[in-house]
């Protein structure tokens, strides 16, 4: 018991990190599938088109469902047009601070798009075809050899003798491939490791504040959920009974829709401020 206890506690320390590897992981198995299964390269002049349909569009669909299936993205934008802005939010004000809240959004939810790619360029089978159909691959490849190099061009994705043959001094289209997508999934790692560090470096509060604030954060989320079930219950039980009459109707304390607003609200930590949400501010600067 104690042994699940820990495996439990990790999980939930780790989560992003965690959540982050199923999504690749599903995604390249995804890929594969793809790839095995549904992708089949016309080896035509529609090569361009068809390669970067499958190399695109999916990461473009993953990247729209990443947005959609987090809840914060929902928070972030409900209310925005219709309700006035406040500017309490975060001290630099409603803009500053909804570009501060959206780039981790942004960067969670480009985790699956990017796998995509970057399995996709290492399998070959995507830029492959659509780098065949390509012009500036072509003018590469065939600067002197006119139409019929470019024909042999076009049918490279479906001949691996004719890959070998056409490239022969050059760098094949599959090497190149697996080339681009090495470097990109470099950029991203290096790219998380300095935003991370400029992040951490540029926070307003220490390591273990910081980490108060998570653990604040995580348990208030979860405690709001069960006492808004609860109180949900109890007013739908109160109307439902005063519906067929088994009581009058009597006053049911609910917050006010300004209440609502207000820690609905994007939150941003701020040394100068000991509050930890915009529940906690609200709470407090109503008491």
């Amino acid at each position: 018991m104690d042994s699940l206890q820990k495996v439990v506690d990790f999980c939930i320390r780790h989560q992003t990190i965690l959540g982050c590897s199923i999504v690749s992981l599903l995604t390249a198995a995804g890929e594969h599938v793809f790839s095995s299964v549904v992708f089949q390269c016309p080896c035509n002049s529609k090569n361009m088109l068809y390669g970067c349909a499958f190399l695109l569009a999916p990461a473009f669909v993953l990247l729209v469902l990443s947005f959609m299936v987090n809840p914060r993205t929902w928070r972030l934008l409900t209310g925005k047009c219709s309700l006035e802005k406040d500017d309490q939010c975060c001290p630099w004000g409603f803009r500053a601070c909804f570009c501060q809240a959206l780039l981790p959004m942004t960067a969670k939810a480009s985790v699956a798009p990017l796998t995509w790619i970057a399995v996709a360029l290492l399998g070959a089978n995507f830029y492959e075809c659509a780098a065949s159909g390509s012009s500036v691959i072509q003018s590469y490849y065939c600067k002197d050899n006119g139409t019929v190099c470019l024909n042999l061009l076009l049918q490279v994705p479906c001949d691996e003798k004719l890959s070998a043959k056409i490239s022969s001094e050059r760098l094949s289209l599959h090497a190149q491939s697996q080339l681009i997508g090495w470097l990109l999934i470099a950029s991203i790692i290096t790219g998380v490791l300095i935003s991370t560090c400029v992040r951490r470096c540029c926070s307003p509060v220490s390591y273990l504040q910081l980490k108060f604030y998570e653990i604040y954060t995580e348990k208030e989320n979860e405690i709001f959920e069960i006492k808004a079930k609860d109180h949900a219950t109890k007013l739908a039980e109160r109307n439902a009974d005063c519906f067929f009459g088994i009581i009058d109707p009597a006053e049911f304390c609910a917050p006010k829709k300004d209440d609502w607003h207000k820690i609905s609200t994007i939150f941003t930590i701020n040394a100068k401020e000991k509050y930890y949400s915009t529940l906690h501010r609200h709470v407090s600067n109503k008491r």
